[in-house]
């Protein structure tokens, strides 16, 4: 919420209230509607778990359960991944696959998206394997990503209170070396990719109705020029519309990084919203990454999910007006001095969001 409107409603008691969604009428909508959840990625260790249950995160996406098909990924491992995130009260609503959003020649299983065959074939081979096996284990949902180049940023800039922001700037970004191992790619060549991958994955997604959730391209690049010689196809709204519609299947849809969206848009705050409603509406969002930018289309600022120039109240409401019911979960917190692995960062996140849903969901 803006700081002026934060001011105005704070100067009687009873407005704050109903300007968060105390309005009858609103409140009853919300009732009828499937609820949203606090959720969070990449801890399930057993001290995190302690954390995460009492801040109110109720809901979480796994850290990775290994680099390779081994026994972490067969079906009594991921029951016992299951059953101990729910010893603490914690749904494990997905796991994420080794399918990172890290720079190729860091990523597992690279031939994948360098389309390299049989190599990819195999790695495909199981991808597919882990997917049915999550189903089998009672794991409704997976997440990945298809990438090159990495989340591509340049120099941190200043923050709120001494704190410093992730922040890109095109203009400045060095692209040396001019291409990357995997040589100049096309777009055309990238839908490809994309496609060889989807059309062996989504069946066996649909096999155990395990719903596969891709990242999109985190930032997107001017469409003409790329970056080091890199389409980013996902990196655009038009991309991610491709891309969904590549396959029909209700397994098939996104990870929705709404701070990533945000960063393709020349005014996410007045646009996000009807981007929101796209995806929403075809029930392609399965599991949403709420953060906050400052700035769009290749110049922003990674902020506080108060601090940036997205409504984020209203963007929840725009969620809840879809009807999605999955996981919010904050992401790219700023960095703080002192706060080691961005826990205080994470915990305001958590709260922020946490009053939000109070808000809009009762």
């Amino acid at each position: 919420m803006k700081r002026r409107t934060f001011t105005k409603l704070a100067a009687t008691p009873f407005a704050f209230a109903g300007a968060l969604g105390a309005d009858p009428e609103r409140k009853a909508a919300a009732a009828g509607s499937a609820k949203m959840k606090l959720g969070n990625q990449n801890w399930s260790d057993d001290a995190s778990l302690t954390v995460l249950a009492a801040l109110g995160v109720d809901h979480i996406c796994s850290a990775l359960p290994s680099r390779k098909l081994d026994e972490n990924w067969s079906v009594d491992g991921l029951t016992r991944l299951r059953e101990r995130v729910e010893s603490y009260g914690i749904t494990l609503a997905a796991v994420p696959l080794p399918l990172s959003s890290s720079y190729i020649t860091k990523a597992e299983n690279p031939d994948i998206i360098l389309g390299r065959s049989p190599e990819r074939d195999r790695e495909i081979d199981n991808i597919c394997s882990m997917i049915r096996n999550c189903g089998k284990a009672g794991i409704p949902m997976v997440k990945y990503n298809l990438n090159i180049l990495g989340v591509v940023r340049t120099a941190r800039t200043p923050g709120r209170g001494g704190s410093s922001y992730s922040t890109f700037r095109y203009a400045e970004a060095k692209q040396e070396p001019p291409l990357t191992e995997a040589g100049p790619l096309s777009a055309d060549e990238m839908w490809e990719r994309i496609a060889y991958f989807l059309d062996r994955v989504v069946p066996a997604a649909e096999e155990t109705k395990v719903r596969i959730a891709c990242h999109p391209h985190d930032p997107g690049m001017p469409e003409q020029e790329g970056f080091r010689g890199v389409h980013r196809v996902l990196g655009s709204v038009a991309g991610l519309k491709r891309f969904i519609d590549i396959h029909s299947s209700p397994y098939h849809g996104l990870n929705f990084c709404q701070g990533t969206v945000s960063e393709m848009l020349r005014d996410p705050n007045v646009e996000i919203h009807d981007v929101i409603r796209y995806f929403g509406a075809r029930k392609k969002i399965f599991n949403v990454h709420f953060r906050n930018i400052r700035g769009g289309f290749l110049n922003f600022q990674e902020t506080f999910p108060d601090a940036g120039d997205v409504d984020m109240l209203a963007a929840l409401r725009t969620y809840q007006e879809v009807g999605y019911d999955g996981m919010l979960m904050p992401d790219h917190v700023p960095v703080i001095e002192g706060d080691t692995g961005g826990r205080q960062a994470f915990a305001f996140a958590f709260g922020y969001i946490r009053g939000l849903l109070q808000a809009v969901q009762g």
